[in-house]
């Protein structure tokens, strides 16, 4: 409830994307990590707490309430002496675990127009002189701010997307549902990116172990005892983005004829298999659902004991459907193709992936869209990228 209120606020949300440490208690504000100095000419750290003036859970203008309180020793300048800008007083504390010592009162013309002012100017009073002793201290630690289940997808908030601004393209990535099938190594990345988006659920499918080759070409790092576990490639990946976010679904089985209805009212799919029967009974599905998805490939090849191929993103929607035969290749390759034995790329993975979810990123809007592209190739020899060119060989 405290982030809550912290959101709803321009001056409170502001202190806490500056890296303030802000939290409310006892219907005060409490400003924690102050650097100030004591007498003896330590750089110590307070807390400061003030009063919310609050009408339907919105902060006024503090124009008559000056008044901070302090929980440290009394502040001095530099040279030990006190502080004489401020006319403090006893406090008596707002609640039994938020003790406070000093009452300070520092009234400017006018008053103060709002609390990230009111509190600003007293953290600058208090931290002045603590910066004339050491000029690295500051009162902006940038705190882990956890979050609730109702506050956000994330376990800790994105303060970073509302201090850019981006806020209102953020939300429309804020989908329902998003599958991945298959998380070798281009799908593991997909997940990686897809997983810092605010999508409520991340259904992953796969019946694979996560294994020692995989470990190789897939985010993050594994250790040997997580190899030793023998999990399958969906409850690794789950456990691990499970530390960071909420709503990672595991699937531990192959998407097949007998489970597809399970993909039917999905936002969006992405497909990153290579059996080319699968992939043609999944795209003939998500097709007839209308479910928008992108599927990935690579064909590489061995060339002069050096690596050569490419990699695709073929993007599908319900508007844009008559380009799957000719774009995506269904069937056994004959020739050589290196990536099937799961050569180690993962830098191709990771563009891969990247060049599929900034393409999804564009679908709903976050970026920009001008070409409106379904299919963009990348040529390793040469480093060209193309956009809806024909079939990449095996891919």
């Amino acid at each position: 409830m405290s982030q809550q209120l912290i959101s709803r606020n321009a001056d409170l949300k502001r202190l806490r994307d500056e890296g303030y440490d802000v939290s409310i208690k006892y219907d005060h504000l409490v400003i924690r990590d102050v650097p100030y100095v004591n007498s003896s000419r330590e750089v110590k750290r307070g807390y400061m707490v003030t009063t919310l003036e609050l009408q339907n859970d919105i902060t006024q203008t503090p124009i008559q309430d000056h008044v901070m309180m302090f929980c440290g020793d009394y502040p001095c300048d530099h040279t030990g002496a006190r502080l004489e800008k401020i006319n403090a007083n006893q406090a008596a504390s707002p609640g039994p675990d938020l003790p406070v010592q000093h009452r300070f009162s520092s009234k400017p013309q006018g008053g103060y127009r709002d609390y990230h002012q009111k509190v600003t100017t007293y953290i600058n009073i208090l931290m002045g002189p603590a910066q004339i002793i050491n000029p690295d201290v500051k009162a902006q630690t940038y705190p882990t701010i956890r979050a609730t289940e109702e506050e956000s997808v994330f376990l800790y908030l994105d303060t970073a997307t509302s201090r850019a601004g981006i806020t209102a393209a953020n939300l429309k990535l804020e989908l329902a549902k998003v599958a991945i099938v298959g998380l070798g190594g281009t799908g593991s990345y997909v997940l990686d990116l897809v997983a810092k988006a605010p999508v409520k659920e991340i259904h992953l499918y796969d019946a694979d172990r996560f294994s020692q080759h995989n470990a190789f070409r897939s985010p993050s790092a594994a250790s040997p005892e997580e190899l030793d576990e023998k999990l399958s490639k969906v409850a690794y990946f789950s456990r691990l983005y499970s530390k960071f976010r909420r709503g990672i679904v595991p699937h531990p089985v192959y998407v097949d004829e007998f489970n597809l209805s399970e993909l039917q009212g999905l936002d969006f799919v992405f497909i990153s298999i290579d059996d080319g029967a699968v992939k043609r009974v999944l795209v003939n599905a998500l097709t007839g659902f209308g479910v928008p998805f992108i599927d990935v490939g690579a064909g590489l090849r061995i060339k002069d004991d050096t690596i050569a191929g490419g990699l695709r993103v073929t993007t599908v929607t319900p508007q844009k459907s008559d380009h799957v035969e000719g774009s995506i290749s269904f069937g056994e390759y004959k020739g050589e193709n290196v990536y099937e034995q799961n050569i180690q790329v993962a830098d191709l993975n990771a563009l891969n992936a990247a060049l599929a979810v900034i393409r999804w990123k564009k679908e709903f809007g976050f970026y920009a869209e001008g070409e409106r592209e379904h299919q963009t190739l990348y040529t390793i020899d040469g480093n060209l990228l193309a956009n809806d060119q024909k079939l990449c060989p095996n891919s």
